[in-house]
């Protein structure tokens, strides 16, 4: 019995992640798609907007060079009525007048007419056949049987000017150009060779050229204005992008300021709504940690309620921190300055954290430099600095690790902090991470002991209120360096002496260092460099 053909194993390749088009090339293709739409409802396969803006180009330059016209025709008339009879050459004058006149009339009645493609259509042709007429009535002058006794050279010379001038005026409308100019250069030259001389096929050959060149001049200046045209209405949808662009931009700026405002609401609301549970947690649980009121018949109770008690402060903390945070970004964080010792702070956060380093074998350096004067700062925000360092360092020291604590004078007349460690290290890339808010490094993640990521933050942003400088220098499996500086106009030495009716304490910025009073220091290492 044969067995039933398997079926074939269909393998589906993943399909390939189809990248979503740009901002430029969604431009550039409804570009091109707007300029297809307008070439096929065009007349002269550009822009409707660019042909009706043509032709009234055309219409201002026909009646800026109304006078010229007249004065030419006048100067024509007047010239071949000396040759001639005079009643042709009035009569023919009369005649070209009242086209020019027809023409400047046409071109008033355009420029005061609202435009539309349908009668920016019907406007094209009438002047189309109105310099049709133009040209042809000075076929007429030129080719006249009575002008036999005109040389050929006066001939020439004056279809070269009629060509001239018309391909100048109608530059911006070619198909009007050469309507006016192609009749007399086609019937002159016709007028040259039926003659049979060579010279005269010469002068033909002559005037079909410089039809050529001429319309070839009208069709650049044709496009130099076109370009022009094309280049002030990029421009214009580039205004116009900046300013949708800039609407939206405000109109986001006013989403996040009304969102800001939300947040800071909401967390003043939250922090009372919080703590007030939270008092209750910690007091309620330290009273049963203690077994102030008797022993637990169970003992395990009260390691619940050492549990709770520290899950309590832990939170308490991550809400200080959050806070904190807020308020620093808002702006509304704001120091309590006073005098304080630089060294002092250390040691006192040294002394709080060293029973925890203690226990994980880690043992704190000191190097200070002694006889330091005090700082103009706050010495809550300080502390804090210096607790959440020590505490990272701590933290992500191994057992049997060192910790390094300076503070010492830098190069420029300030002091500084240093913590050092030779805990594991952070990646030189993820060092934007950890300074931003609630970033964590991959160290972090995998340490035991994660924390919510603001202790540098709000570190970096307490140091930046006073004006100094944060540097974070880390090297993998090697350890990590804080460096803190404060500037040289918040030491106290560098302040100005006080009058007696001076008002209280403020830093004075602007105050200089007086280097006779304080004597000099030798720093122990350079603000911003590592030992």
């Amino acid at each position: 019995m044969s067995k039933p053909a398997e079926k074939p194993e269909v393998v589906q390749l993943p399909a390939e992640p189809v990248s979503a088009p740009s901002a430029s090339s969604r431009r550039v293709a409804s570009q091109r798609v707007r300029e297809a739409r307008d070439k096929l409802t065009s007349t002269s396969g550009t822009r409707p907007a660019f042909d009706a803006e043509m032709l009234r180009q055309y219409a201002q330059t026909r009646l800026s060079a109304s006078y010229v016209v007249m004065l030419l025709v006048v100067a024509t008339g007047v010239l071949f009525g000396l040759w001639m009879q005079p009643i042709p050459a009035a009569a023919w004058t009369a005649g070209m007048l009242c086209i020019h006149a027809a023409m400047i009339r046409s071109c008033h009645r355009f420029l005061t007419e609202a435009s539309s493609p349908a009668a920016t259509r019907a406007w094209r042709t009438h002047f189309v056949v109105l310099d049709l007429l133009y040209g042809l009535c000075w076929m007429a002058i030129l080719i006249h049987p009575v002008l036999d006794m005109v040389t050929e050279t006066l001939m020439m010379f004056l279809m070269l000017l009629v060509i001239a001038v018309s391909s100048m005026l109608a530059a911006n409308l070619p198909i009007a150009a050469l309507a006016a100019t192609a009749p007399v250069a086609v019937a002159m030259a016709l007028s040259f060779a039926i003659t049979g001389a060579l010279d005269n096929y010469i002068l033909a050959a002559l005037a079909l050229a410089a039809e050529g060149y001429f319309v070839l001049l009208a069709h650049r200046l044709h496009s130099s204005t076109f370009a022009t045209l094309e280049a002030r209405a990029e421009k214009d949808a580039l205004i116009g992008e900046l300013e949708q662009a800039k609407a939206i931009s405000d109109e986001a700026r006013h989403r996040a300021e009304s969102a800001n405002v939300a947040k800071s609401r909401f967390l003043a609301q939250m922090s009372h709504e919080l703590r007030t549970p939270l008092n209750a947690i910690l007091g309620f649980s330290e009273v049963m940690k203690s077994e102030i009121f008797g022993a637990h018949a169970v003992p395990v109770y009260k390691e619940y309620s050492a549990d709770i008690h520290n899950s309590g402060v832990h939170l308490l903390n991550l809400i200080n921190e959050i806070l904190d945070l807020s308020r620093i970004e808002a702006g509304r964080y704001e120091l309590n300055e006073e005098a304080v010792s630089l060294v002092g702070i250390v040691a006192d956060c040294h002394h709080l954290m060293k029973l925890r380093a203690s226990s994980r074998g880690i043992t704190i350096h000191e190097v200070f430099e002694q006889a330091m004067p005090r700082l103009w700062a706050d010495e809550r925000a300080i502390r804090q600095v210096v607790l959440n360092l020590l505490s990272n360092s701590i933290k992500f020291t191994p057992q049997g690790g060192e910790i390094w604590l300076k503070a010492g004078w830098t190069a420029s007349g300030g002091q500084y902090l240093s913590v050092k460690d030779s805990g594991s290290g952070i990646p030189e890339d993820e060092i934007p991470i950890v300074l931003a808010s609630f970033g964590q490094g991959s160290n972090s993640i995998k340490s035991a002991e994660q924390g919510a990521g603001l202790g540098l933050p709000i570190a970096k942003n307490l140091i930046d209120l006073h004006g100094g400088t944060f540097t974070l220098k880390s090297k993998l499996r090697i350890g990590t360096e804080v460096i803190v500086t404060f500037p040289p106009e918040r030491v106290m030495s560098a302040l100005a002496p006080m009058s007696d009716d001076s008002p209280p304490l403020q830093p004075d910025s602007s105050a200089v260092p007086d280097e006779k009073r304080r004597p000099r220091h030798k720093p122990i290492m350079s603000a911003g460099t590592g030992s």
